[in-house]
């Protein structure tokens, strides 16, 4: 007899849990080797600042009884970490909390803290503010440079967090990171279980270990994806290594359109999302959530058709509009004479459409290599997507620039 109501309940808890996952079309994928399973879309915490507890027991509830288990706390604000505690009472156990270690609230401002006393201090007022005795992945606040991660090595700060977890104050170990050979040698440590990671069609084109916010970053693109985040995506696919992403649709949703957009050409936040998932080690796309109408904007992944997910669709779609114009992708580099053809096509599209002037004519001087030392030996035209005669805007550059 008691083995028959053990699987009685044992089918009724499958049954649940069956019709959740129906109810809400929700995806779940493993968070690494961490046994956890997470939503494939995510929360940022960003938008709770902005609104009160009312407003965001109301984002949280929908959030969760979409199928979102999975939210990722940056912010050492306090209005952040209680309005996320408000809006989790009684329901903490169906939330995954990824909360930053090494993070504070000073002044007014959010910043990053590699002090013992701040950091525990701050770590404990999330605990507090959470009204939870722990989170399940304690992630190491931002090292953007292997400078940072190697001054964290052997260090009070680091002993603190491998304590936390002993104490079960957090469950697994993680790190965050805009740069790809930080994050690659995080994965390779061998004590890092989850990696937060800036990922995205732009990001993917960065150079080497560069970071969106460096000087010149965005404005020299690679055609393809960097070799180091390739190494980075493989190394955690095989070693199974969570990793959850931030800034899926570009940081302030700038892939979204075309006049922001660091590619040239706007994506669709499906197209992002499936660009992000589409890679083996993804765990979730964590996405910043200010309201209602955003969430349930988002929450439309859950429906999207394959169509709607192909993000290989934009750049076919521009090509196949494309009337000429150029869309300062990069993807026609490198020059071989060293032309920096994206930004002279710019600079010559700016004059003719506004009009010259003595700044435009300042920065074309400033340039490395000018279009008059174009041979025309057409290597451009074969990488362009969008079929641009480059030699004779080069040609046109030289006529109104002067060389």
């Amino acid at each position: 007899m008691k083995k028959f109501f053990l699987l009685l309940t044992a089918a009724l808890m499958f049954a649940a849990c069956g019709t959740k996952e129906k109810k809400t079309n929700m995806k779940f994928r493993p968070l690494g080797n961490t046994g956890l399973m997470v939503s494939e879309i995510s929360i940022g915490c960003g938008g709770f600042e902005k609104i009160d507890s009312a407003a965001s027991l109301e984002l949280m509830t929908m959030a969760l009884d979409s199928g979102m288990n999975y939210i990722d706390l940056y912010d050492a604000s306090p209005v952040t970490r209680s309005n996320i505690g408000y809006a989790l009472k009684g329901r903490r156990d169906e939330m995954i909390i990824q909360g930053h270690i090494g993070n504070t609230f000073k002044n007014g401002q959010h910043s990053r803290t590699r002090d013992l006393e701040e950091t525990k201090a701050s770590f404990e007022d999330m605990l507090t503010r959470l009204g939870t005795d722990h989170i399940e992945v304690g992630m190491i606040h931002i090292a953007d440079s292997p400078e940072e991660w190697e001054e964290i090595q052997n260090t009070p700060f680091l002993d603190y967090v491998f304590q936390l977890k002993k104490e079960g104050k957090i469950q697994h170990i993680g790190l965050s990171s805009h740069n790809a050979e930080v994050a690659l040698m995080a994965a390779k440590s061998g004590w890092v279980e989850v990696i937060m990671f800036s990922l995205n069609p732009a990001f993917d084109r960065l150079k080497g270990g560069a970071i969106p916010w460096e000087e010149g970053a965005m404005e020299n693109l690679q055609a393809g994806i960097d070799p180091v985040r390739v190494e980075l995506y493989d190394y955690c696919a095989s070693h199974h290594i969570g990793v959850t992403v931030m800034k899926t649709f570009g940081g302030g949703g700038r892939l979204l359109d075309a006049k922001t957009s660091p590619v040239g050409v706007a994506y669709t936040p499906e197209q992002c999302i499936a660009y992000c998932l589409a890679k083996p080690c993804i765990s979730t796309c964590i996405l910043g959530i200010d309201n209602l109408d955003e969430l349930k904007a988002d929450l439309h992944w859950m429906h999207a058709t394959e169509a709607e997910k192909d993000y290989t669709a934009v750049e076919k779609r521009e090509q196949a509009q494309a009337d000429g114009s150029c869309t300062y992708c990069n993807h026609c580099s490198p020059c071989s004479m060293g032309i920096p053809i994206a930004k002279v096509n710019e600079l010559l599209d700016k004059a003719e459409t506004e009009g010259m002037t003595p700044e435009l004519q300042k920065q074309y001087d400033a340039l490395p290599h000018h279009a008059g030392e174009c041979t025309h030996c057409e290597a451009c035209m074969s990488r362009c997507p969008f079929g641009v005669d480059i030699p004779a805007k080069m040609d046109k550059a030289k006529e109104v620039f002067g060389k």
